[in-house]
């Protein structure tokens, strides 16, 4: 059962490279992406009477490949099919060749790969996969800028894969299976001490591939890249990313008698606080959203190592929550791109008068991402707050500051007139409604949170409305701090537009991967138990 859902996106990208007709093609891509994700949806429903496991070859036991649907690893299939069925449909319009479409279901086999695959050799083989196909779609447009990108991405991606790969190894020479269910049994029987350096080689590349600090540089080229096509952006942003959240999950549970949730949640703080402000820094509107794609990493991150369970929720509704937000602000984001023919934040007004699905769209992103009340934001951030203590409870708040500082920039777009005489671009139809999807689950799955809640994740949650009426209340107080923090500060601040340059070459990340690969061996072998 599992293996036709990673097979299939396969063949469907060969028999879309060798369709000699592009617009037949393109509609075959719709209706085949639709029908995975329904696919995605019956497993996802069928993971919820028990985990589905497919054994590959007919191997059993540890010898074989073993594909496994769980409640999580389910979830995550199903974000996958609906992610890519909205940027397919968003990407008909464009004149993209056959190999864009060659390489969008492949990089989709490999992800669902990646989520089902029960084996760690496996999951190195589909990264490695995903890695080439991401690199050549930033690449795509063969732009100067676009090349260099795709290249840093590329290279750096293959260094870290060492340390993954050094990892597992030595994984492997300690419980004797690439099997990660039966390593997680396997790992109780030993010390902890032989776990620590398979753990931080592993957890390096879990970072990097997060964009954790200070592991982050790479994730601006690429994400951020000029000529990257949209729905390259909004994948990359909203989903693929998720890939290394999922990991952590995954590769927590094996190495269980380690607890790092310290470590990781001072790490998730200070990437966050430090990604938002690189978004404010920034007057190109893509990089500011992927500056507050590591803003956001490490609000998840936050909420994900948090003792508490309802914060741990937070956090994970968190990551469906960026997606939804993240992706329709990376799809609009094109779009304005080609309407006004320039990146620049404070180049670009009147968007609701001249585009007004578009502007709307985009609104509904920004309450999103903000945390603007009954919106899907406000509900992860309220978990999150809730199981914080208090002085966690109010970093929280300066993060979400932070995001509208951002945010109150970016929506300047939104309104005044757009200088007389620019022409009219026509947007297609079926991008619009692509957009406006992304902008209205970021409303539904905020005012049927807990329904949402409850139908992914299998748990029955309920929100204290006196508690949620205080979050409004600072929500629009913080509203008004960080409108005059933007109007009197970062607007004029000499400081930010210094480091809206900075960021790290090749060297200087591989550097970083040393740093915090010794920083974490370190934290874990004195400072854990």
């Amino acid at each position: 059962m599992l293996t036709y859902i990673v097979i299939a996106p396969i063949v469907i990208a060969v028999l879309l490279y060798l369709l000699p007709f592009e617009r037949t093609a393109r509609a075959i891509a719709i209706a085949a992406q639709a029908a995975l994700t329904a696919y995605a949806y019956w497993i996802f429903s069928l993971s919820k009477e028990g985990d589905i496991i497919t054994i590959v070859g007919g191997h059993y036991s540890v010898l074989g490949i073993a594909l496994v649907a769980d409640s999580m690893s389910a979830f995550f299939v199903l974000l996958t099919g609906f992610f890519f069925l909205v940027a397919v449909i968003y990407s008909y319009a464009e004149n993209h060749s056959r190999l864009f479409w060659f390489l969008m279901f492949i990089w989709q086999g490999s992800l669902l790969g990646i989520f089902l695959s029960g084996d760690m050799f496996n999951i190195f083989v589909l990264v490695e996969v995903a890695t080439v196909i991401v690199a050549v779609l930033i690449m795509y447009n063969q732009q100067n800028r676009s090349l260099y990108d795709g290249m840093i991405y590329f290279t750096v991606n293959i260094v870290v894969m060492q340390f993954y790969l050094l990892g597992i190894g030595y994984l492997y020479r300690l419980v004797g299976t690439m099997d990660i269910n039966r390593a997680a049994e396997l790992v109780g029987g030993y010390d902890r001490h032989y776990l620590i350096l398979p753990y931080a080689l592993i957890m390096t590349f879990v970072a990097l591939k997060c964009a954790l600090l200070p592991l982050y540089s790479w994730l601006p080229k690429a994400h951020g890249s000029p000529a990257a096509p949209p729905a390259v952006s909004a994948i990359l942003s909203g989903l693929h990313i998720k890939c290394a959240v999922y990991l952590f999950l995954r590769f927590q549970t094996i190495f269980h008698p380690i607890d790092a949730s310290q470590f990781f949640l001072a790490v998730g703080i200070i990437t966050g606080i430090v990604g938002f402000i690189f978004a404010m820094s920034q007057t190109d509107i893509k990089l500011i959203l992927a500056y507050h794609t590591i803003s956001q990493v490490g609000l998840i991150f936050t909420g994900l190592n948090i003792p508490d369970v309802y914060a741990e929720l937070g956090g994970l509704y968190h990551t469906i929550n960026h997606a939804l937000f993240k992706g329709g602000l990376f799809l609009s984001a094109g779009v304005i791109v080609k309407a006004y023919h320039t990146r620049d934040v404070y180049k670009i007004r009147g968007l609701m008068r001249t585009y007004p699905v578009i502007g709307a769209a985009t609104l509904m992103a920004i309450f999103g991402i903000t945390g603007a009340p009954f919106f899907n934001g406000s509900i992860s951030k309220y978990f999150m707050a809730t199981g914080a203590e208090s002085l966690l409870n109010g970093v929280l708040i300066f993060m979400s500051l932070g995001t509208i500082i951002s945010f109150v920039k970016y929506s300047t777009m939104l309104f005044g007139k757009r200088e007389s005489g620019e022409e009219v671009v026509k947007i297609s139809a079926l991008k619009q409604i692509s957009i406006l999807i992304m902008g209205v689950l970021c409303f539904v799955t905020g005012i049927f949170g807990v329904q949402s809640i409850e139908f992914l994740f299998g748990v029955t949650v309920s929100i204290d409305i006196m508690g949620y009426l205080e979050k409004i209340i600072i929500f629009f107080v913080s509203l008004g701090a960080g409108y005059l923090i933007y109007k009197y500060y970062v607007k004029k601040s000499a400081l930010l537009k210094r480091l809206k340059h900075f960021e790290l070459g090749f060297r200087g990340i591989c550097a970083a991967m040393g740093v915090f690969f010794a920083v974490i061996l370190i934290f874990v072998g004195f400072f854990t138990r």
